[in-house]
Protein backbone atom coordinates (compact mmCIF):
# COMPACT_ATOMS: atom_id res chain seq x y z
CA UNK A 1 0.00 0.00 0.00
CA UNK A 2 1.15 3.75 -0.77
CA UNK A 3 1.81 5.85 1.70
CA UNK A 4 2.04 10.20 2.11
CA UNK A 5 5.10 11.00 4.81
CA UNK A 6 3.43 14.18 6.11
CA UNK A 7 4.81 16.30 7.93
CA UNK A 8 3.39 18.18 10.97
CA UNK A 9 5.11 21.28 12.73
CA UNK A 10 6.16 20.62 16.03
CA UNK A 11 5.64 23.42 18.49
CA UNK A 12 4.05 26.34 18.30
CA UNK A 13 1.79 25.21 15.35
CA UNK A 14 1.15 21.86 16.51
CA UNK A 15 -1.85 21.87 18.29
CA UNK A 16 -3.81 24.54 15.94
CA UNK A 17 -2.78 22.05 13.08
CA UNK A 18 -4.08 18.97 14.79
CA UNK A 19 -7.09 20.74 15.83
CA UNK A 20 -7.46 21.97 11.63
CA UNK A 21 -6.64 18.51 10.47
CA UNK A 22 -9.37 16.85 12.87
CA UNK A 23 -12.05 19.90 11.25
CA UNK A 24 -11.02 18.21 7.85
CA UNK A 25 -11.80 14.90 8.84
CA UNK A 26 -8.64 13.46 10.13
CA UNK A 27 -8.03 12.05 13.90
CA UNK A 28 -4.45 12.69 14.34
CA UNK A 29 -3.20 11.20 18.06
CA UNK A 30 -0.39 12.31 20.02
CA UNK A 31 2.18 9.82 21.74
CA UNK A 32 4.84 11.58 24.08
CA UNK A 33 7.27 8.89 23.16
CA UNK A 34 6.73 9.19 19.65
CA UNK A 35 7.23 11.57 16.30
CA UNK A 36 5.23 9.26 14.53
CA UNK A 37 1.52 9.97 15.55
CA UNK A 38 -1.22 8.09 14.60
CA UNK A 39 -3.91 9.14 12.50
CA UNK A 40 -6.83 7.85 11.27
CA UNK A 41 -5.90 7.57 7.50
CA UNK A 42 -3.74 4.02 6.50
CA UNK A 43 -2.50 5.74 3.50
CA UNK A 44 -0.82 8.77 5.21
CA UNK A 45 2.10 8.45 7.93
CA UNK A 46 2.50 11.73 9.92
CA UNK A 47 5.98 12.93 11.02
CA UNK A 48 6.59 15.48 13.81
CA UNK A 49 9.21 17.84 12.97
CA UNK A 50 10.10 21.47 13.58
CA UNK A 51 8.46 24.66 11.08
CA UNK A 52 12.38 25.34 11.06
CA UNK A 53 13.38 21.87 9.59
CA UNK A 54 10.59 21.03 7.53
CA UNK A 55 11.49 22.21 4.84
CA UNK A 56 14.73 20.97 4.66
CA UNK A 57 13.69 17.33 5.41
CA UNK A 58 11.15 17.97 2.17
CA UNK A 59 13.73 19.06 -0.21
CA UNK A 60 15.81 15.66 0.87
CA UNK A 61 12.25 13.12 0.23
CA UNK A 62 12.59 11.95 4.13
CA UNK A 63 9.24 13.86 4.16
CA UNK A 64 6.89 13.98 1.03
CA UNK A 65 4.68 16.78 1.96
CA UNK A 66 4.31 19.02 5.43
CA UNK A 67 3.12 22.23 6.77
CA UNK A 68 5.81 24.92 7.31
CA UNK A 69 5.91 28.75 7.33
CA UNK A 70 6.93 31.07 4.16
CA UNK A 71 10.11 32.56 6.21
CA UNK A 72 11.54 29.02 7.23
CA UNK A 73 11.63 27.90 3.29
CA UNK A 74 13.50 31.40 2.95
CA UNK A 75 15.95 31.27 5.48
CA UNK A 76 17.16 27.63 4.38
CA UNK A 77 16.67 28.38 0.80
CA UNK A 78 15.36 25.13 0.05
CA UNK A 79 14.15 23.71 -3.26
CA UNK A 80 10.27 22.60 -2.75
CA UNK A 81 6.94 22.97 -4.34
CA UNK A 82 4.84 24.94 -2.79
CA UNK A 83 1.63 23.77 -3.22
CA UNK A 84 -0.41 25.83 -1.09
CA UNK A 85 -1.03 28.47 1.28
CA UNK A 86 -2.81 28.42 4.22
CA UNK A 87 -3.39 31.31 6.79
CA UNK A 88 -3.77 29.96 10.51
CA UNK A 89 -1.35 30.89 13.21
CA UNK A 90 -1.28 29.44 17.03
CA UNK A 91 -3.71 32.26 17.84
CA UNK A 92 -5.48 33.22 14.61
CA UNK A 93 -6.05 33.40 11.04
CA UNK A 94 -3.55 36.38 10.48
CA UNK A 95 -0.07 36.29 8.86
CA UNK A 96 2.74 36.41 11.16
CA UNK A 97 5.56 39.80 10.93
CA UNK A 98 8.82 39.50 10.80
CA UNK A 99 9.93 42.88 12.51
CA UNK A 100 13.30 45.02 13.41
CA UNK A 101 12.57 46.35 16.74
CA UNK A 102 14.53 48.47 19.13
CA UNK A 103 14.38 49.68 22.87
CA UNK A 104 11.54 52.40 22.97
CA UNK A 105 13.55 54.76 23.89
CA UNK A 106 16.52 54.08 21.63
CA UNK A 107 17.64 56.71 18.90
CA UNK A 108 17.34 53.89 15.60
CA UNK A 109 14.90 55.19 13.81
CA UNK A 110 15.11 53.49 10.70
CA UNK A 111 17.51 50.57 9.74
CA UNK A 112 20.24 52.94 8.19
CA UNK A 113 20.79 54.07 11.99
CA UNK A 114 21.53 50.02 12.36
CA UNK A 115 24.90 50.62 10.66
CA UNK A 116 27.62 48.88 12.61
CA UNK A 117 25.39 46.95 15.28
CA UNK A 118 24.02 44.08 16.46
CA UNK A 119 21.20 41.97 15.60
CA UNK A 120 19.87 39.08 17.74
CA UNK A 121 17.28 36.76 15.72
CA UNK A 122 16.58 33.58 14.94
CA UNK A 123 16.18 34.33 11.19
CA UNK A 124 19.95 34.34 10.57
CA UNK A 125 20.45 33.72 6.88
CA UNK A 126 17.47 35.76 5.94
CA UNK A 127 18.01 39.28 7.96
CA UNK A 128 21.71 38.96 6.61
CA UNK A 129 20.73 38.80 2.76
CA UNK A 130 18.06 41.50 4.03
CA UNK A 131 20.64 43.65 5.08
CA UNK A 132 23.02 43.08 2.60
CA UNK A 133 20.30 44.19 0.03
CA UNK A 134 19.70 47.30 2.08
CA UNK A 135 23.75 47.74 1.80
CA UNK A 136 22.99 48.66 5.78
CA UNK A 137 26.65 46.38 7.12
CA UNK A 138 25.32 45.10 10.44
CA UNK A 139 26.15 41.87 12.26
CA UNK A 140 23.40 39.24 12.98
CA UNK A 141 23.54 36.81 15.84
CA UNK A 142 21.83 33.77 16.17
CA UNK A 143 18.78 33.94 19.18
CA UNK A 144 18.08 30.33 21.00
CA UNK A 145 15.33 32.12 22.60
CA UNK A 146 14.42 34.53 24.77
CA UNK A 147 15.38 37.02 22.03
CA UNK A 148 13.47 40.31 23.39
CA UNK A 149 15.46 39.92 26.34
CA UNK A 150 18.94 40.90 24.08
CA UNK A 151 18.48 44.10 23.92
CA UNK A 152 16.96 44.58 26.96
CA UNK A 153 20.01 43.37 28.57
CA UNK A 154 22.31 44.92 26.33
CA UNK A 155 23.56 42.23 24.34
CA UNK A 156 22.75 43.12 20.91
CA UNK A 157 21.18 46.92 19.75
CA UNK A 158 17.85 45.48 18.00
CA UNK A 159 16.27 42.22 17.44
CA UNK A 160 14.43 40.76 14.24
CA UNK A 161 11.57 38.84 15.68
CA UNK A 162 8.35 37.36 14.74
CA UNK A 163 5.15 38.53 16.12
CA UNK A 164 1.37 38.46 15.31
CA UNK A 165 -0.10 41.60 16.88
CA UNK A 166 3.05 43.29 18.49
CA UNK A 167 2.09 43.16 22.42
CA UNK A 168 4.86 41.04 23.57
CA UNK A 169 7.13 43.17 22.16
CA UNK A 170 5.89 46.16 23.33
CA UNK A 171 5.53 44.69 26.73
CA UNK A 172 9.16 43.75 26.86
CA UNK A 173 9.60 47.89 26.52
CA UNK A 174 10.27 47.77 22.48
CA UNK A 175 9.19 49.52 19.57
CA UNK A 176 8.70 47.93 15.93
CA UNK A 177 10.38 50.28 13.60
CA UNK A 178 10.65 47.90 10.39
CA UNK A 179 8.79 44.98 9.08
CA UNK A 180 10.87 42.26 6.75
CA UNK A 181 8.31 40.19 5.24
CA UNK A 182 5.05 38.75 6.59
CA UNK A 183 4.84 34.68 6.83
CA UNK A 184 2.04 32.23 6.45
CA UNK A 185 1.63 28.60 6.53
CA UNK A 186 2.60 27.19 3.29
CA UNK A 187 1.85 23.06 2.21
CA UNK A 188 5.07 22.26 0.36
CA UNK A 189 5.79 19.05 -1.29
CA UNK A 190 8.92 17.24 -2.49
CA UNK A 191 9.88 17.58 -6.37
CA UNK A 192 10.03 14.02 -7.35
CA UNK A 193 6.84 13.10 -4.85
CA UNK A 194 4.46 15.81 -6.29
CA UNK A 195 5.37 14.06 -9.63
CA UNK A 196 4.27 11.05 -8.20
CA UNK A 197 0.28 10.74 -9.15
CA UNK A 198 -1.20 8.99 -6.39
CA UNK A 199 1.12 11.34 -3.75
CA UNK A 200 -0.10 14.57 -6.09
CA UNK A 201 -3.94 13.71 -5.59
CA UNK A 202 -3.38 12.84 -2.08
CA UNK A 203 -1.81 15.84 -0.88
CA UNK A 204 -4.48 17.60 -3.24
CA UNK A 205 -7.33 16.01 -1.28
CA UNK A 206 -5.53 17.43 2.04
CA UNK A 207 -5.23 20.64 0.54
CA UNK A 208 -8.76 21.18 -0.21
CA UNK A 209 -10.15 20.09 2.93
CA UNK A 210 -7.97 21.87 5.06
CA UNK A 211 -8.56 24.97 3.47
CA UNK A 212 -12.63 24.32 3.69
CA UNK A 213 -11.83 23.72 7.29
CA UNK A 214 -9.99 27.33 7.47
CA UNK A 215 -12.85 29.06 5.40
CA UNK A 216 -15.25 27.16 8.16
CA UNK A 217 -13.62 28.96 10.92
CA UNK A 218 -14.66 32.29 9.46
CA UNK A 219 -18.43 31.32 8.31
CA UNK A 220 -21.33 30.65 10.42
CA UNK A 221 -24.73 29.50 8.91
CA UNK A 222 -28.02 31.13 9.51
CA UNK A 223 -31.60 29.74 9.17
CA UNK A 224 -34.83 32.21 9.37
CA UNK A 225 -38.28 31.64 8.90
CA UNK A 226 -39.74 35.36 6.90
CA UNK A 227 -42.98 35.87 5.38
CA UNK A 228 -43.10 35.98 1.74
CA UNK A 229 -44.48 39.48 1.67
CA UNK A 230 -41.16 40.53 3.55
CA UNK A 231 -38.69 38.22 1.51
CA UNK A 232 -37.37 40.54 -1.03
CA UNK A 233 -36.02 43.27 1.48
CA UNK A 234 -34.70 40.34 3.95
CA UNK A 235 -32.31 38.76 0.45
CA UNK A 236 -31.17 42.55 -0.14
CA UNK A 237 -29.37 42.28 3.74
CA UNK A 238 -28.29 39.05 3.28
CA UNK A 239 -24.59 38.56 1.58
CA UNK A 240 -23.70 34.75 0.74
CA UNK A 241 -21.44 32.57 -1.43
CA UNK A 242 -23.90 32.51 -3.99
CA UNK A 243 -27.51 33.09 -3.25
CA UNK A 244 -29.36 32.58 -0.28
CA UNK A 245 -31.67 29.01 -0.10
CA UNK A 246 -35.64 29.77 0.10
CA UNK A 247 -38.06 26.74 1.21
CA UNK A 248 -41.34 27.60 1.23
CA UNK A 249 -43.24 26.34 5.33
CA UNK A 250 -46.03 23.68 4.74
CA UNK A 251 -49.52 25.47 4.37
CA UNK A 252 -48.31 28.71 5.35
CA UNK A 253 -47.09 31.89 3.74
CA UNK A 254 -44.06 32.32 4.95
CA UNK A 255 -41.01 30.72 3.66
CA UNK A 256 -37.54 28.80 5.42
CA UNK A 257 -34.54 31.22 4.53
CA UNK A 258 -30.74 30.08 4.86
CA UNK A 259 -27.29 31.02 4.13
CA UNK A 260 -23.81 31.08 5.00
CA UNK A 261 -22.58 34.54 6.03
CA UNK A 262 -19.07 35.32 7.95
CA UNK A 263 -19.15 35.39 11.46
CA UNK A 264 -17.63 38.98 11.99
CA UNK A 265 -20.60 40.23 10.79
CA UNK A 266 -23.56 38.45 12.43
CA UNK A 267 -23.59 39.95 15.71
CA UNK A 268 -24.67 43.59 13.30
CA UNK A 269 -26.57 41.37 11.09
CA UNK A 270 -29.25 39.79 13.36
CA UNK A 271 -30.89 42.28 14.72
CA UNK A 272 -31.64 43.98 10.83
CA UNK A 273 -32.98 41.20 10.00
CA UNK A 274 -35.41 41.11 12.80
CA UNK A 275 -36.59 44.66 11.76
CA UNK A 276 -36.82 42.99 8.32
CA UNK A 277 -39.25 40.56 9.82
CA UNK A 278 -36.93 37.50 10.17
CA UNK A 279 -37.92 35.02 13.08
CA UNK A 280 -36.75 31.98 14.76
CA UNK A 281 -33.24 32.67 13.74
CA UNK A 282 -30.64 30.10 14.07
CA UNK A 283 -27.54 30.73 13.95
CA UNK A 284 -24.59 27.62 13.21
CA UNK A 285 -21.13 26.52 13.27
CA UNK A 286 -19.52 24.43 10.11
CA UNK A 287 -17.11 22.32 9.71
CA UNK A 288 -15.82 22.71 6.10
CA UNK A 289 -17.18 25.23 3.36
CA UNK A 290 -16.03 23.63 -0.05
Amino acid sequence: MKKLKFGIPKGSLEKATINLFEKSGWRINLNDRSYFPDINDETIEINLCRAQEMSRYVEKGTIDAGLTGRDWILENESDVVVVDELVYSKVSQNPARWVLAVPADSKIKKIHDLKGKKIATELVNFTRRYFKEKAVDVEVEFSWGATEAKVVSGLADAIVEVTETGSTIRAHGLKIIHELMTSCTQLIANGAAYDDPWKREKIGQISLLLKGALRAEKTVGLKMNVPEGKLEGLIKLLPSLTAPTVAGLYNSTWVSVESMVESRVVRDLIPRLIKAGAEGIIEYSLNKVI
